[in-house]
């Protein structure tokens, strides 16, 4: 548990204000305060449940929300694919696969990460969550203190993955692909403003996939000569 405090100081100075930014905009939505911490606590997905909010206020069919939900989280699937899933212990898998946030997925990228046990994992997930749940209820809590309006905190996000991305950096030390990221992001500014992020999102992905390929293809070993014996 020490050991996944110290690994996940980082993530909570965002999750926190973050969550109480959510909390504030639960109780602002109109629903009970207590609403904050069932969303974070049962939901436990971001962005959807600030999503979500908007919908529940709407009272939108849940056929829409559930068709929401599968698009906005679909990008877990392929967390799952390379989430160390499998030196988590049997018993804890489930909380695992529940638990499996960008977050989460971002800290088991790194080096060091390859080498966690079962229980540094789940307590990583577990304190991630618990910084996630504290500060919706915290927010939730002091919503009437708190003006509607509210500047700032909606990066909170933004600067936990600027975050997430130096500690990757500093893990792996790989320049072109902060490079070839920042390309795709100059890129789709200069063609496409007005869909900025899945345009470059797009072009980065295109770009990794090129990359992966030519170095397979550098890395091939080649055939040996005909007079090589």
């Amino acid at each position: 548990m020490r050991a996944a405090a110290a690994d996940t100081a980082s993530v909570g100075l965002s999750l926190v204000p973050l969550g109480v930014s959510f909390g504030v905009l639960v109780v602002h939505t109109g629903l009970a305060w207590w609403w904050a911490t069932v969303f974070t606590a049962v939901i436990y997905a971001g962005s959807l449940e600030f999503l979500l909010l908007g919908l529940v206020a709407a009272v939108t069919p849940l056929g829409q929300i559930a068709v929401t939900a599968l698009l906005v989280n679909l990008r877990h699937v392929f967390y799952g694919l390379s989430f160390p899933l499998s030196r988590v212990r049997p018993l804890g898998r489930v909380y695992a696969t529940f638990a499996l946030t960008d977050e989460a997925y971002a800290l088991t990228t790194g080096e060091d990460a390859r080498s966690w046990s079962s229980a540094r994992i789940l307590w990583m997930q577990v304190l991630c969550q618990g910084y996630w749940v504290g500060g919706a209820t915290l927010g939730a809590l002091a919503g009437s203190l708190v003006p509607v309006t509210l500047h700032g905190l909606d990066f909170a996000l933004t600067a936990l993955f600027v975050v997430l991305t130096i500690d990757a950096w500093r893990a792996q030390r790989d320049l072109p692909t902060p490079l070839l990221a920042g390309a795709s992001f100059a890129v789709a500014a200069l063609l496409a403003p007005g869909q900025l992020l899945p345009v470059a999102m797009g072009l980065f992905t295109a770009s990794l996939l090129i990359r992966y390929g030519l170095r397979r293809r550098t890395a091939a070993p080649q055939p040996a000569s005909a007079g090589e014996g």
